[in-house]
């Protein structure tokens, strides 16, 4: 047994002496049975009739000890009811789910005016009523105590809170009418066309400015790859629905990897097994790592971080008839060998994606899925994903322009480099 101690207060921490005595007496009140002659209950006159007092006493009793003071709630009805509500009756509202590049629509379940549910949209043609952890957690974020309710100012240590939100764009209207230098503005992603049409707008006023965007987890070596390689910078869009082999180095793209509501969806129909789809996709993952698209892969092939690289452009080597790339890693290459076959006799309904941020890696797996023939059918290009249009090498100009005092004025929006920036020290200093 354990010797652990558990006190339920400080007073049975300290022991003292008026709680040992309301510990010896807590149970000190007569039972209410007067008529039992001194005698033991299955004796008296009217046994069967005391064993139920004695019963209805002792539940009684326990109720009353184990009940606790409920607060007081009351229902107070509309005086003038307002017009298309009923209470109780729940309203279902078509919404947007958008945070750090993540997107996904959705249907808030609103009752009495507050959002108590979410779900998918199933009218959206991509996730097709899918959903994400995130996005049924953000009901929370409109109960919570902490939300800023005005805005505020740092003062000393503190923060004071300012008048109004008129009086505070006043005060940083005349704060950058005054800078000394341009005005960048730093965001994550923005994907609303509308919101950088004001951004474009406001950056107008100052000459110099700029808009920079930074992902906290970034798809810059996508998207540089894909401008070398495609023309332009952007992310296609990729339809694993259509894939009859699907080959991902480290994407986790059940999980988190771009949209993963979205690829979900498309992945599951390719994994379900009828009399029209008698075939099912076959799935490799070369991981380093446990993901969930790892543990959903009918072949996952482990190997180090560093190899990423080399395991990519061996895949690269096999598809065009090359030999072993990995000396002194026979199952590996085995391996390697065994997925290229398979993509070769799945020409067309192949695809290939990887998560790793370098421009090099990704411009080897366009090569890979240039062989096989993922463009035009499991790779569109004429489509893009918005969710994630941050340059890394941006974000490394600002902080470099920031501590060498070229930049007038910062402003950031939904995004917090102070946490998840990599040289997050250089960045506060700046």
């Amino acid at each position: 047994m354990s010797d652990k101690k558990f006190w339920t207060g400080f007073a049975a921490l300290k022991n003292n002496e008026e709680l040992q005595k309301l510990t010896q007496n807590e149970f000190n009140e007569e039972l209410p049975f007067g008529d039992l002659d001194g005698k033991g209950l299955l004796d008296a006159k009217t046994p069967r009739r005391d064993f139920l007092k004695y019963v209805g006493f002792s539940t009684a009793a326990a109720t009353i000890a184990a009940s606790c003071e409920m607060p007081v709630r009351k229902a107070m009805p509309y005086v003038n009811r307002p017009e298309n509500v009923t209470p109780g009756v729940a309203k279902f509202y078509a919404s947007t789910y958008v945070q750090d590049g993540d997107v996904v629509p959705v249907v808030v379940k609103v009752r009495d005016g507050r959002p108590i549910k979410i779900e998918g949209n199933e009218l959206y043609p991509f996730t097709k009523g899918g959903t994400s952890p995130r996005a049924q957690a953000s009901v929370l974020d409109l109960y919570d105590m902490y939300r800023l309710t005005n805005p505020k100012r740092k003062s000393g240590a503190d923060f004071a809170e300012v008048g109004s939100y008129q009086q505070l764009d006043a005060e940083i209207g005349s704060a950058l009418a005054g800078a000394r230098g341009p005005v960048v503005l730093l965001t994550s992603t923005v994907v609303s066309p509308s919101t950088r049409q004001i951004i474009t707008e406001f950056l107008g006023r100052y000459p110099g400015s700029r808009h920079v965007q930074y992902d906290a987890i970034s798809h810059s070596g996508m998207l540089l790859a894909n401008e070398a390689t495609q023309g332009r910078r952007a992310i296609p869009v990729y339809h694993f629905d259509r894939a009859k082999v699907i080959v991902s180095f480290g994407a986790d793209f059940l999980g988190t990897w771009l949209s993963p509501v979205e690829f979900a969806r498309q992945y599951s129909y390719g994994r379900k097994i009828d009399e029209k789809n008698p075939t099912m996709s076959k799935h490799y993952q070369f991981e380093s790592f446990l993901s969930m698209t790892g543990a959903c892969a009918d072949e996952r092939i482990t190997h180090r971080p560093s190899e990423t690289g080399a395991v990519v452009s061996a895949l690269l080597n096999a598809l065009g008839g090359g030999g072993n790339a990995l000396p002194g890693n026979a199952e590996l290459n085995a391996r390697i060998m065994e997925v290229a076959k398979d993509l070769q006799a799945n020409r067309g309904a192949s695809l290939v994606v990887a998560d790793s941020n370098d421009v090099n890696v990704q411009i080897l797996v366009n090569a890979i899925n240039n062989a096989i023939g993922a463009y035009g059918s499991t790779i569109d290009t004429s489509a893009t994903l918005n969710g994630r249009q941050g340059i890394d090498a941006d974000m490394v100009q600002l902080v470099n322009d920031m501590n060498s005092g070229a930049i007038g004025a910062l402003l950031i929006y939904g995004a917090n480099p102070v946490y998840d920036y990599f040289d997050a020290a250089k960045f506060k200093s700046g």
